[in-house]
This record gives structure tokens, sequence and C-alpha cells, in this order.
């Protein structure tokens, strides 16, 4: 898998310059145009910067067929991040009440 190139066919998706994703990513523009002159891949925290700015996680950025791919929302993103920091004993408790509501 070519990760610049993914993260180049989602920018294009959206129609987006290189300095509007890293306005979004909250990176430096410079940094992710070296990416592509020095052929490197973003590490994870970056990449993940990088899918949180397109709506995505960073499981659906791995997605073969990222063209079936919905974007998350704001807050669904969050609620994904916050989901995460749970242990796993607050995890099943809150699975099991949204499972009652």
């Amino acid at each position: 898998m070519d990760i610049l190139e993914k993260i180049r066919k989602f920018r294009i998706e959206r129609n987006w310059t290189e300095y509007q994703l890293a306005e979004k990513s909250e990176f430096p523009q410079s940094t992710i145009s070296s990416w592509y002159r020095k052929n490197q891949i973003p590490s994870i925290p970056s990449l993940e910067k990088i899918c949180k700015a397109f709506g995505i996680t960073l499981a659906q950025f791995f997605t073969e067929d990222y063209t079936e791919i919905v974007p998350l929302t704001k807050q669904q993103s969050e609620l994904l991040h916050k989901w995460n920091k749970l242990t796993e004993k607050q995890q099943n408790i809150l699975f099991q009440l949204l499972e009652e509501m």
C-alpha cells in the first residue's frame, strides 16, 4: 500500500490542496510537502492527525476499498476518540447503557 498516494487520493477527493490538508490536520504545510519530496511515510501519530482531518479512523484509512468509507462527523470522531480512552470495564458499562436506551 502506498500511504502517500492514499493520502493524496483522499485529499483530491475532497478538492483540498496540500495547504488545506495541512491546515485541517494542524501540520505546517512544509511537513506534508516534505513527505512527498523525500518519499517519507508519516508516523502513526501523524497519520492519525491526517485521518482526523479527513473525518475517518486509522482503520478506515487502511481499508482496501476506501471508496466505500463513510466519513465520520466531528462528533462521531470525538466519540471514538473518547471510547478508546476508556478501560474495557468502562466500555462494557457504557455499551450496556446504550443497549438499554
